[in-house]
């Protein structure tokens, strides 16, 4: 499988060693140059470990055989993506059914995998930022894992308590840091660690973004898992409605279709850090500041996968006419849950974000399914204050809720996470 830099195309490399080394040169992102074409209908006849195992086999089974890559997948996948019926034709495919209740745990569990393969030496620093679920799914990935030292930086205040205590809590070999800032000033220290090429080389620095390409692949698998729950006449009709953070998801959710997943077009729901919407409507990318809002994972004005989508178009391989972008803002989020809440389905910010762009969309003729990446109850308080009836906590949630915070409070500036950096590495 060859991927090429966005930023610095001379770079090429296979990817084993994308995995391993997580960003390119200049902060480039890889990324495949073609996409194999896939046997949709026998794939979608096959259970979920067994058909991602061949979606992953054909996108690099040249670097490992097939039964390595079952194992990988074995290991990762272990918990279902059920397509639940809300009305009508009208779905949400559940992506929290995994160990921290949030669809980041397809990709963080896979790409663990996918790292222990590509690791040549015995220890590395997986240096991350997360808006909200990434925290969790990656900490639990790599917690106890022999010479794996994870530093997970979030922006302190703005992600939910739950969310938080998922990861902060674990201590061992696992760091957290609120930093004094929002998620893009968290994602721009991250950038700033792999533009230091001696911090870099020193701690073997990786990271476990959804810049990493193996959590992006992972992500591919699970939307061939919704259309296999979709009457085979029904698929080519099918609208996805993706709530919009660091558009990872719209870009694994393309990357599916572009190998030949028959859906017909794809809706990127965004909060009121609408940056995405506005540029896909007037051509100008104009971030502005990012705004805290209910859907707190989505609080990111410079989304990082942004330039994965414009290489797909420039590829080819979708088309402008398969891709909506949606801003959705906080009186219609809380609309969306109570709307939910109506039709039977308890749901939460971000899914209902997702749930409202799909409505104003969606045609009768066409099937929608919105995509919901956290459980309820990792946003107990807010969803009990919009719907006014109480949320259970599941035992993992509520196991972690009385625990302590282990986390480093740091100023959002770079010397201040390299100082922590060298620290963990004395003790190493």
């Amino acid at each position: 499988m060859q991927l090429v830099n966005l930023k610095v195309p001379e770079e090429q490399v296979q990817f084993l060693e994308a995995v391993r080394t997580g960003l390119g040169q200049q902060q480039g992102l890889f990324f495949p140059t073609h996409w194999p074409q896939l046997d949709c209908d026998t794939l979608l006849a096959l259970p979920l470990v067994e058909r991602s195992t061949r979606i992953m086999h054909a996108l690099f089974g040249d670097e490992l055989p097939l039964t390595q890559i079952q194992q990988m997948i074995d290991q990762a996948f272990t918990f279902p993506a059920p397509l639940q019926r809300v009305k009508g034709e009208l779905y949400c495919l559940e992506l929290f059914h995994g160990p921290t209740l949030a669809f980041k745990d397809f990709g963080a569990r896979f790409m663990a995998q996918a790292l222990a393969k590509a690791q040549q030496q015995e220890r590395v620093t997986i240096v991350t930022a997360t808006s909200g679920d990434t925290g969790a799914a990656v900490a639990q990935a790599f917690y106890r894992q022999p010479g794996v030292q994870v530093v997970i930086l979030y922006p302190k205040g703005k992600i939910s308590s739950l969310q938080e205590k998922l990861f902060s809590t674990l201590g061992e070999n696992i760091t957290t840091l609120a930093v004094d800032g929002d998620f893009d000033q968290c994602q721009a220290l991250v950038k700033q660690v792999f533009d230091n090429q001696a911090l870099v080389k020193q701690l073997n620095i990786n990271s476990a973004n959804s810049i990493n390409i193996s959590r992006l692949l992972a992500q591919v698998c699970y939307y061939f898992e919704a259309m296999a729950q979709v009457p085979a006449e029904r698929r080519k009709d099918v609208v996805f409605a993706v709530p919009s953070g660091n558009f990872g998801n719209v870009t694994a959710g393309l990357i599916a279709k572009a190998m030949g997943l028959p859906f017909k077009r794809m809706v990127a729901a965004t909060n009121i850090n609408d940056t995405v919407p506005r540029y896909w409507r007037d051509g100008a990318w104009q971030p502005n500041l990012t705004q805290a809002t209910l859907s707190n994972a989505m609080d990111i004005s410079s989304p990082n996968n942004w330039p994965r989508v414009e290489a797909l178009l420039q590829q080819g391989v979708i088309s402008r006419a398969e891709l909506e972008a949606v801003a959705v803002d906080e009186d219609d989020t809380q609309l969306g849950m109570r709307q939910l809440a109506a039709d039977g389905y308890v749901s939460e910010p971000h899914a209902a974000v997702a749930y409202k762009a799909l409505k104003r969309s969606l045609q009768p003729d066409e099937v929608g399914i919105f995509l919901g990446t956290a459980h309820p109850a990792k946003f107990k308080e807010q969803v009990e204050n919009i719907l006014g009836c109480p949320i259970a906590l599941p035992p993992v949630l509520a196991k972690c809720q009385g625990e302590t915070s282990l986390s480093i409070d740091i100023a959002a500036d770079f010397s201040a996470l390299a100082q922590v950096l060298q620290t963990l590495d004395s003790h190493a």
